[in-house]
């Protein structure tokens, strides 16, 4: 595969958190482990509803001795406000840091001087992911295509992201496979929804997926049915043109797949696989409706 052209991702904004109790203020909110990111140097994670719903999903990474989180910049400020909720008398330091920004793809040359580079946690296919001042990384990002290009190279490996394929307090990290990419740790302690989290798994009772959807027109919005006959078995998350992502109940979709029935998404046949890192497969036995 071809190294992704280095790119500023402007739908991304950075959080920092700093302070002597940071790791602890995180490892009991969050839900990922601190101590693989502090090992790894980045992770992936969610801060739940005490329903076990997604509120904000994110990247974080360890810059020195404070944690960075890479947030959509349209809800970052959300993002914030909500950690500032938590953080109560604990000493944490919360900071958006408005001259900085996310790098994505092949740095050219030798430029990561200055830069916080990290392997993407969710899957290493997605490449490198660069922290840095604005000024720095804008420098470097020439192709102006950038963004999409990269938004296409995740939509075909097959990663959901929020608020780009699901809508935020709607799914469980099980429906966005946040299981399945390093998202949501099932060995450390407590933290906000783990319980539900941890029932789900433990009972296998995730029924919804984020799967690939792929077509031979284009696709439409997120948000659109996806039709077997005339019965919803999910919709669609974000596409790049011919390919997609949806989230779909599995058992439904099997039973369709088993009974010959063609799938649709506003009247474009589509084709439905799961993604090539998953380990969950179709269900044996698959419902009817």
């Amino acid at each position: 595969m071809t190294p992704l052209a280095f790119t500023l991702l402007p739908d991304r904004a950075l959080l920092a958190v700093g302070g002597e109790e940071a790791h602890h203020f995180l490892q009991n909110l969050i839900s990922c482990d601190l101590e693989s990111v502090d090992r790894d140097g980045a992770g992936f994670g969610a801060l739940l509803t005490p329903q076990g719903k997604i509120l904000f999903d994110f990247l974080i990474a360890r810059d020195g001795e404070r944690y960075l989180i890479d947030t959509p910049a349209e809800t970052s400020a959300d993002l914030l406000k909500r950690l500032t909720f938590y953080r109560l008398r604990a000493k944490v330091t919360l900071q958006a840091l408005a001259d900085w920004g996310v790098g994505v793809g092949a740095l050219p040359g030798d430029t990561a001087e200055g830069l916080l580079s990290v392997t993407d946690p969710r899957l290493a296919a997605l490449g490198q992911r660069h922290y840095g001042p604005l000024e720095t990384l804008s420098a470097l990002a020439a192709e102006t295509d950038g963004p999409a290009a990269y938004e296409a190279h995740r939509i075909a490996l097959g990663v959901p992201q929020g608020l780009s394929d699901f809508v935020w307090s709607d799914v469980f990290p099980h429906d966005a496979d946040m299981d399945q990419l390093n998202g949501v740790s099932f060995r450390k302690g407590c933290y906000v929804g783990q319980e539900v989290v941890s029932r789900m798994q433990h009972r296998s009772t995730a029924r919804k997926r984020m799967i690939r959807v792929s077509a031979d027109a284009p696709l439409p919005a997120r948000g659109t049915p996806v039709l077997a006959g005339d019965r919803s078995i999910g919709e669609m998350g974000s596409s790049s043109r011919t390919e997609g992502l949806a989230l779909v109940r599995l058992d439904k979709a099997r039973a369709a797949l088993d009974a010959g029935e063609t799938i649709t998404v506003e009247g474009v046949s589509v084709r439905l696989a799961l993604p090539d890192w998953a380990t969950f497969g179709w269900p044996e036995g698959a419902e009817s409706e």
